[in-house]
């Protein structure tokens, strides 16, 4: 029986909105664009194969749905633009069976001007159909913010934006069975715009607090303290927090080459993000040394890989990076996170420390690099003997704080 949906692509932006589209009781069949790792629990799959969900194998199904949503991941390539290789992939797939009034979505982040410069040459070639003629194409911006138990896709407004006002229609019709609110843009551009103020918001303002953090450790000032007296400010402000390093699928786009400049501001905060890791580690060698020991041949034990709290994903995580200069400092590093069974770095497996209080107890320095809520850090904190908290989630005076 064909499907009213079909997603394509099922990483980190295609699962969770299969899931959303079966919780609504709308039939979906899930497509995928290459190897892609999403952020649903097994737990929740089963509840989305129980609901009707299936993965289609045959493209030949895809001509079959009312609607397809491309939902390949894009991320940054070699000369620091993104890779729309497996857009154009999912792009050509479709297009083949592309029929007459089928409702067509890009929600993969994007440059501005994508879906109509790049999508759009795509699918009328490929299908001998005339967009917002024969076919509906629009844009909506990916609002997934993995394990957060507050905003759902129910309850996060859709922002769409359609090549005409016909095809901006077909889409909120769509999205209006699976979300509360839907916010219609003028058009594609603007939507594509969205996602990138929405995602650079998120990596200039840590970039702000990042450097704060180095400020202030500097200073010898609380940035802790601050950030909480801060936030009760009840206007103007947003707290964010510092940490290891930005991880997760939402990348910065600084817009280089595009309109003839770029984002100087998002330029920056990839630079200051970035030097993170490095900062950790540097942090870790001078505890190290003010504790009379030295970087080479130190026990150093990561707790938390994931670039997320509770979650089993790994895109980005700063943990990588960390784990790295560490060995190349030649010190002997493990690891602990209970949602990642194995973990190598540079091809080389890292050891994983099965007892979480006798691993930090040997160890020289443990660094928490992920704040999982099974970690009981007043517990860690008596038990490790050099502590590095770079979440600032232990008790004040229980851990250095990055």
């Amino acid at each position: 029986m064909p499907a009213d949906l079909a997603v394509i692509g099922l990483g980190p932006y295609g699962l969770p909105l299969a899931q959303a589209a079966v919780t609504a009781g709308v039939s979906t069949i899930g497509y995928a664009t290459g190897p892609e790792a999403g952020s649903l629990s097994p737990a929740e799959l089963r509840r989305m194969l129980s609901g009707g969900f299936r993965a289609a194998k045959d493209p030949a199904e895809l001509g079959r749905v009312r609607t397809a949503v491309i939902c390949a991941p894009t991320s940054r390539g070699a000369d620091g633009g993104l890779d729309l290789s497996q857009v154009e992939a999912a792009a050509r797939t479709l297009a083949e069976r592309l029929r007459p009034y089928t409702t067509v979505i890009l929600e993969s982040p994007v440059h501005p001007g994508t879906t109509e410069d790049f999508l759009r040459p795509l699918l009328e070639n490929g299908s001998g159909l005339r967009a917002g003629r024969d076919f509906h194409l629009a844009y909506s911006p990916s609002r997934v913010d993995p394990g957060n138990r507050d905003f759902t896709p129910a309850n996060t407004p859709k922002v769409i934006g359609g090549l005409t006002p016909a095809c901006t229609e077909s889409a909120a019709a769509f999205y209006g069975r699976l979300t509360d609110k839907v916010v219609r843009a003028r058009g594609p551009r603007e939507a594509e715009t969205v996602q990138l103020l929405e995602t650079n918001f998120r990596h200039v303002n840590i970039a702000l607090v990042n450097e704060m953090a180095v400020l202030c450790h500097e200073l010898g000032v609380d940035l802790w303290d601050v950030i909480r007296c801060a936030e009760t400010k009840p206007f103007g402000f947003q707290a964010f927090r510092p940490g290891p390093g930005v991880g997760g699928h939402g990348v910065s786009q600084d817009l280089s080459g595009l309109a003839g400049r770029g984002l100087r501001m998002v330029e920056l905060a990839q630079q200051v993000n970035t030097r993170m890791p490095g900062y950790v580690v540097q942090r870790a060698a001078a505890l190290l040394n003010e504790h009379g020991k030295s970087a080479r041949g130190a026990r150093v034990l990561l707790l938390g890989v994931t670039y997320k709290p509770d979650l089993a994903d790994q895109q980005s995580t700063p943990a990588r990076e960390i784990a790295i200069r560490l060995m190349e400092l030649g010190a002997s590093v493990s690891y602990h996170d209970p949602h990642i069974s194995s973990w190598s770095v540079l091809d080389r497996p890292v050891p994983r420390a099965d007892s979480l209080y006798e691993a930090a107890a040997d160890a020289d320095l443990t660094i928490l690099v992920q704040q999982h809520r099974t970690y009981d850090l007043q517990g860690l904190s008596v038990k490790a003997q050099l502590l590095l908290d770079t979440r600032g989630a232990t008790p004040t005076g229980a851990a250095h704080r990055l």
